[in-house]
């Protein structure tokens, strides 16, 4: 055999081996994913905040930004699903509404409201005004067209950065016990389901996070989404800091881990980190050491007066960018909400602050008074509490996605209906054998809807488990809408309080048409709820699901179908609790809208679409709902115009550090400016706050900015509606922060009277951490 033959016949083999692992490749990446993130904070000035309905709770600077982050997954030639994660309380039907007209407006048919979900955290610390009903814009002063316009605009380019980053990828899933991120705040309510069922659970919340991994076939892990149960209330009813709460710190802290090593080589180093990764360690090739050069480089930087500034939006990118390769995907991890209806973060459970004895076990009471029962910890404070509940996400997170196996394989398929929730008929068992239908109600709130929970107690002498009501506030209710005996009869035992469903003025104060839907990856299967589904009614809901996928569908799903309840998703309207709970009639029961069968009737709709998934066959579109954006009233009063004092300029220095100042690390460094509204310039994309580190003798590079946990941009002004302003920025020096030479910087743009905006910057003198 010749040398040119046996050069051929090798040749050959190597061929046919990369043909055969080519293949292989072909078929593990069944899939093309994609994943976008974009910011939607919003105005921190002015907006009172979506969840606990306080007035007083406005916004007042940023703790944490907001974002939409957002997975494609399509079939090569198929079907493709769309699943965006908003750092909101809930989603708005006006929202989804709006994004799905843009994405026609840019992609034809190929994203509409049958394949596109929308799905909030559920945080209590967002700026709220941008649902359409009537009865959730109240607290707002009406409608808030920037709020509105932040998370549209965020929502869109989130989906399309997904859409331009569609690569061949796969996906892994995993799941996991959390046992200590949420208790049940509800818990005479729960202990009413029937005994033989709750014995069938370990606990009276839900425990589980389940994750996807999502790994592109050139870069590896480029992203995950997880879902676990517990409310975004870490953050209180008094805090006026925009915080996308424990779910928004686990989503920073995990997309900052991943960028320390943008290979996806994880170790347990990860968990080293107190509170930021050791991201200036990454930026900072070389740092001064010796403590008598930093101080000589301190005192040649005093601060900086202020100066136009060009806006620059890509300063929170610099900050988080140097960490990535220029041309890798951006790593996105979402922490999603489910099935939290009655689970609270604040695991040391409620006392009475007046005591500290435990609160009234049915009512949630301190000697008969509602607003001294509150939930606690696990911190020492809000802010530590955010971060503990964020950092035990973030490490069970971690911990799946590096021991994720499981492969999603199979179809991308999707489901979607609209149901008239007010009038529904609904087949339901009867005690002893047989079946009935019945009808759902109109929307109408309870008595104990007043109370609050123990997250964020209410006002007056509400209380949590009243089925009876008090004749001065049902008086008061009936003024605005009586409700019939028909009504009252159909939401027994609720005693209504607002009957919210059919009071129609200005508009609408309550949905009665709602999105269910259906989103299939492989043996994974998304319920689209739009809603708070509590742990019981929520389990009741996936099993029913599980069962019809697995008898009815047995050619294509087994008992490893995984079903998962993304709660909050395309509309909002309040609380799903079982039969049993709802005669409690706890918080959870008195915001179950639509009567005690609520929870059936989503079962009855979510099987009829599991039938249809499986069975390939379409389903009727159902009644549209309304589209309330042009009659929507806002009273927010404008910014009219910013102001300093005499001899003052915007981003000027108000308080700065003392000259020549040294901090440690766990130190507290605090600069005022004078300032201007933040209505006037969102920064999206951007900052209004930013720590810089010295490099060489001249070179300012982006260190910390308001997306950070460590730094804090707290706004203020003297008096109501006084022009004059000041920004306080706060940063507490990280465990992991590099010894160098530092400063503060702060952004913003000011408004004349002529309605003239101009940016600004200012920057603190220099100071030296060691």
């Amino acid at each position: 055999m010749t040398e040119q033959r046996i050069i051929m016949i090798w040749f050959t083999i190597l061929m046919l081996l990369l043909v055969k692992n080519s293949k292989e490749v072909i078929s593990a990446s069944n899939y093309l994913i994609g994943l976008g993130s974009y910011d939607i904070t919003g105005p921190a000035a002015d907006i009172n905040m979506m969840g606990y309905a306080k007035t007083y709770q406005t916004t007042s600077g940023i703790h944490l930004r907001l974002r939409a982050r957002t997975f494609i997954v399509a079939e090569p030639q198929g079907n493709r699903v769309v699943f965006v994660n908003i750092d909101a309380c809930m989603a708005s039907q006006i929202v989804t509404l709006e994004v799905l007209k843009r994405l026609k407006a840019r992609y034809g048919n190929l994203y509409t409201k049958n394949n596109v979900a929308i799905s909030a955290t559920h945080t209590h610390a967002g700026p709220g005004g941008y649902l359409q009903y009537f009865v959730y814009l109240i607290t707002s002063f009406g409608f808030v067209r920037q709020s509105f316009d932040a998370l549209v605009d965020g929502i869109e380019q989130s989906i399309i950065q997904a859409h331009d980053n569609l690569r061949p990828g796969s996906i892994y899933m995993n799941k996991g016990e959390l046992l200590d991120a949420g208790v049940n705040r509800s818990p005479s309510a729960y202990l009413n389901n029937p005994v033989e069922e709750r014995n069938i659970y370990k606990h009276d919340v839900d425990k589980d996070m389940t994750l996807l991994k999502f790994v592109d076939d050139e870069w590896g892990p480029v992203g995950s989404f997880s879902w676990f149960a517990v409310h975004g209330t870490s953050m209180s009813r008094t805090n006026p800091l925009i915080s996308g709460d424990n779910k928004g710190v686990a989503a920073r802290f995990m997309e900052d881990w991943f960028d320390q090593d943008c290979n996806g080589n994880k170790s347990s180093d990860a968990f080293k980190a107190k509170v930021n990764p050791p991201r200036i360690s990454s930026i900072i090739p070389f740092v001064h050491e010796i403590h008598c050069e930093l101080h000589e480089l301190n005192a040649s930087f005093q601060s900086s007066s202020s100066k136009p500034a060009i806006r620059f939006k890509s300063l929170s990118r610099r900050v988080r960018s140097a960490l990535r390769q220029a041309d890798r995907p951006r790593f996105v991890s979402a922490f999603c909400q489910t099935n939290c209806g009655d689970v609270s973060p604040n695991v040391l459970k409620a006392s009475c602050i007046d005591t500290g004895s435990p609160c009234d076990f049915n009512h949630s009471t301190c000697g008969g008074k509602n607003d001294l029962c509150f939930g606690r910890g696990p911190g020492a404070d809000e802010f530590e509490s955010t971060r503990i509940i964020g950092d035990r996400q973030f490490k069970k997170a971690v911990e799946l996605f590096n021991t994720a196996s499981e492969q999603l394989k199979g179809k991308v398929d999707f489901r979607h209906t609209y149901v008239d929730f007010s009038k529904l008929e609904v087949t339901i068992s009867k005690q002893g054998g047989g079946t009935k239908v019945i009808k759902t109600c109109p929307a109408a709130m309870g008595f104990s809807f007043a109370a609050g929970t123990t997250d964020g107690p209410g006002s007056f002498d509400f209380k949590q488990g009243d089925v009876k009501g008090k004749a001065f506030w049902r008086w008061l209710s009936y003024l605005l809408k009586k409700p019939n005996q028909k009504q009252v009869d159909c939401q027994h035992s609720k005693p209504i309080l607002f009957n919210t469903g059919e009071m129609k003025v200005p508009y609408d104060w309550s949905p009665a048409i709602l999105p269910v839907q259906i989103l299939r990856i492989g043996q994974l299967v998304i319920l689209s709820v739009p809603g708070e589904v509590t742990t019981m009614a929520g389990r009741r809901l996936r099993n029913a699901v599980k069962t019809v996928l697995t008898t009815e569908g047995s050619k294509e799903f087994d008992d490893n179908v995984h079903v998962v309840i993304a709660g909050f998703t395309n509309a909002y309207s309040q609380y799903v609790t079982t039969f049993e709970e709802y005669q409690i009639q706890r918080y959870e029961g008195a915001s179950t809208l639509y009567g005690p069968h609520t929870l059936d009737a989503y079962i009855q709709e979510f099987k009829k679409l599991a039938t249809y998934l499986i069975s390939g066959q379409s389903v009727q579109s159902g009644p549209e709902p309304q589209d309330l954006l042009g009659k929507q009233i806002s009273l927010l009063p404008p910014v009219l115009l910013d102001a300093t004092p005499p001899g003052v300029k915007f981003g000027d220095v108000k308080t700065d550090v003392p000259n020549s100042s040294t901090f440690k690390r766990g130190d507290n460094v605090i600069v005022t400016f004078w300032s201007a509204s933040p209505r006037n310039d969102l920064m999206t994309e951007s900052t209004f706050a930013l720590v810089e580190i010295l490099q060489g003798k001249d070179s300012w590079v982006p260190a910390y900015d308001d997306d950070d946990f460590c730094l804090r941009f707290i706004w203020s002004r003297p008096a109501k509606l006084c022009p004059v302003s000041y920004a306080t920025i706060e940063w507490r020096i990280p465990e992991t922060a590099a010894s160098g030479v530092y400063r503060i910087s702060h952004f913003g743009s000011s408004k004349s009277l002529l309605g003239s905006i101009k940016p600004f910057t200012g920057s603190s003198s220099a100071f030296v951490v060691t």
